[in-house]
């Protein structure tokens, strides 16, 4: 299936990306077919070629969560943004839940006699 996503580019921490299409299975460093357009975060400019990117949509690829996020706000396409990660579950004091760990519960070794005192004659 062909996948419009990020590809990362860039220095170490100041990244960009560019938007690509390529086969879902494939590594984004690796060979893709199309450069679409280019984004770059820390200046939210957003480059589209919007012709190429609804060709491609008409052929059968689909947009990563990210991308149709980008896309919207872009006016590439038209919809409701969807949500891109699943969010870790909160407890009602505000911090993260910890995984619950099961154990079995071991019976308890019973206690040992006490020591009769031997009285020397």
């Amino acid at each position: 299936m062909l996948k419009i996503r990020l590809a990362r580019i860039g220095k170490k921490k100041s990244p960009t990306y560019r938007i690509i299409i390529s086969e879902s299975t494939k590594d984004t460093y690796g060979h893709y077919l199309e450069l679409l357009g280019h984004y770059n975060p820390f200046s939210k400019v957003c480059d589209v070629k919007k012709d190429r990117v609804l060709y491609w949509m008409e052929k059968g690829a689909q947009l990563s969560p990210t991308i149709h996020n980008l896309f919207v706000d872009q006016n590439v396409i038209n919809g409701p943004k969807i949500k891109a990660f699943q969010a870790k579950k909160k407890e009602a004091d505000g911090s993260a839940a910890p995984a619950e760990v099961k154990t079995e519960a071991k019976p308890e070794a019973p206690a040992p006699a006490p020591i009769e005192e031997v009285k020397a004659e």
